[in-house]
């Protein structure tokens, strides 16, 4: 060994770790992010001493009757939203009928509505002064509830259906997906072996759709867990609304922890039966395009059946909806509100749920490249543990936040007033920082497979006979993957994007007080009881995200033709 060689190894850093990819720091960052706040929380959980002393009186009082109604909200909806779905999206695939080319983008709308707004306007236009039932009485000469019987959408029952109306479209969007990339071989065969309309589905369409249909309905089952403007308005205790009242109402942090890991427990068993009835199955479709199928003609009765079973759901969980609150802010003239105020509210929610998907799509683009370029076997489980923040509910998640964020904050204002003599205040948690944080780690998921589903059309020989032409990572990252990848990823940007302008738990529980946005303000309006006084603000968030959610249902739709 030269003298040279020597000096050069005397001066080596002790500990010099160099992965083969520089990705792979962004997948141990986003690895981080999900387990900075599921350790703190558990950690809250146990640590104090009033942890010990409140578990009993949760474990008998609070979690039999939350995690009862969980249960069975988390079933209704879950059946609810499988059955509209997957028969629409069957539907519109697979048959011909007067409307079906609108009908298929419109099906995708009710995307855009957060389920709490959907909630507050049922509540109010089934109410005893709504409109239905004041024309109901114009109609009959009753006068009050004695002379007749009407339904009440505030209990259980009526939180499955509104939330079935509004979040049906991640079953259908999944499942259309699917069967419009089914070839016409395997339909028309069927069909020659005299296969008819019923067994076709139950035969070959659903198990075909059952990979799609798992992913749908676990988002479905995740987005129902997460919820607490809706279950709280429509009188459901929920593991969320009870989470929410032992932090704030009953000022206990430690049993909030509790609570919020038993939901945790819940989130991480939808994703494991997920798992179980996406199955072992593994669909490949030729190498070529396949042929489209020619979609069967509708007549009569048939066709009739068709528009009214896609058209209902676009009625009740999107045209009804937007429609009463059009006519709230015009006959209360609420249009006068649209001021600085409101639109500084408008901008604080696009500002952060743009943030959040950019930085999101980056974090997925890393983390994605990271398990493609690198050789290092953990980097794909690092991948699935960075996608498990959907898995955890809002109000899990600012809970878990809440300590570490408090704490760098708190250790930058002490060193700050140590050395500089200023005091920063508080950097992440009063500056909205944190519920852009908070997006990042709950929507990383939708990011990843976004990324992934883009990058699953480059085969991974097009980049070594890249790499065998000279191009660099860089480059083939610029040139190759971004081209074919970018629908894909665009597509899951705008979905980040909508999902964060509707997340409504973190938020209350994070945003600093000096910032509010549009889901804030309405929630404090109908918690006030005067929900129509927030209609305004409430057709600001729909409309903010009806453009993402067509733009997402008419791409899916044209690709397919």
């Amino acid at each position: 060994m030269s003298p040279g060689t020597t000096l050069a190894l005397s001066r080596r850093p002790p500990f010099a770790w160099r992965p083969s990819t520089r990705f792979a720091f962004v997948s141990l960052l986003g690895a981080a992010l999900v387990l900075m706040p599921l350790a703190a929380l558990v950690a809250t959980a146990l640590s104090s001493r009033e942890a010990a002393e409140i578990w009993p009186h949760l474990a008998a009082n609070v979690l039999p009757a939350a995690l009862g109604q969980t249960a069975l909200l988390l079933a209704g909806v879950g059946i609810l939203c499988a059955v509209i779905g997957t028969g629409t999206a069957w539907l519109v695939t697979q048959y011909e009928f007067p409307g079906r080319r609108s009908l298929e983008w419109l099906l995708a709308l009710p995307l855009a509505l957060p389920t709490y707004i959907t909630a507050y306007i049922y509540v109010e236009f089934l109410g005893f002064n709504g409109p239905l039932q004041a024309a109901l009485r114009a109609l009959t000469g009753w006068r009050s509830l004695r002379d007749y019987w009407f339904p009440d959408p505030r209990n259980l029952a009526g939180a499955v259906v509104i939330m079935a109306l509004v979040l049906y479209p991640y079953v259908y969007l999944s499942t259309r997906a699917l069967f419009g990339i089914q070839g016409a071989s395997i339909v028309e065969a069927a069909r020659t072996l005299g296969a008819g309309r019923a067994r076709l589905f139950w035969r070959i369409g659903l198990p075909l759709a059952r990979p799609a249909l798992a992913a749908g309905l676990t988002l479905v089952l995740l987005e129902t867990l997460n919820d607490i403007g809706a279950t709280e308005y429509l009188g459901v205790r929920s593991l969320t609304l009870s989470i929410y009242t032992t932090w704030l109402n009953r000022g206990s942090l430690a049993g909030a922890a509790q609570i919020a890991c038993v939901m945790l427990l819940v989130g991480c068993a939808l994703i494991a039966d997920a798992a179980i009835l996406r199955g072992q199955r593994r669909f490949a479709l030729s190498a070529r395009q396949p042929r489209a199928l020619a979609r069967k003609r509708l007549h009569g009765r048939d066709a009739l059946f068709a528009v009214l079973a896609c058209a209902l759901p676009v009625l009740f969980g999107a045209a009804l909806p937007i429609g009463y609150l059009l006519v709230e802010v015009l006959q209360r003239d609420l249009s006068s509100q649209l001021d600085i105020g409101l639109l500084r509210l408008l901008g604080n929610a696009l500002l952060l749920a743009g943030t959040a998907a950019l930085l999101v799509v980056g974090l997925g683009i890393g983390i994605v490249t990271a398990g493609r370029r690198g050789r290092e076997a953990w980097l794909k489980p690092l991948a699935r543990l960075a996608a498990l923040g959907y898995a955890v509910p809002g109000t899990v998640l600012a809970l878990g936040l809440l300590v570490p964020l408090a704490g760098f904050d708190n250790a930058v204002a002490n060193a700050s007033r140590q050395f500089l003599g200023l005091n920063p205040g508080l950097i992440l948690i009063g500056s909205g920082a944190a519920l852009v944080i908070a997006y990042v780690v709950r929507f990383l998921a939708i990011g990843i497979s976004g990324v992934e589903s883009g990058l699953a059309r480059v085969s991974p020989r097009i980049d070594d006979a890249a790499r065998g032409l000279g191009a660099g990572g860089a480059e083939i990252l610029q040139r190759l993957h971004w081209p074919l990848a970018r629908p894909a990823i665009a597509a899951a940007a705008l979905l980040v994007f909508v999902d964060g302008l509707k997340e409504l738990p973190a938020t209350l529980l994070l945003r600093p007080l000096n910032l509010d946005t549009l889901a804030t303000v309405v929630y404090g309006h109908a918690s006030r009881g005067v929900f129509e006084e927030g209609a305004l603000a409430a057709l600001l968030i729909i409309l903010a995200g009806l453009y993402p959610a067509m733009i997402l249902a008419r791409t899916g739709a044209s690709q397919r033709g």
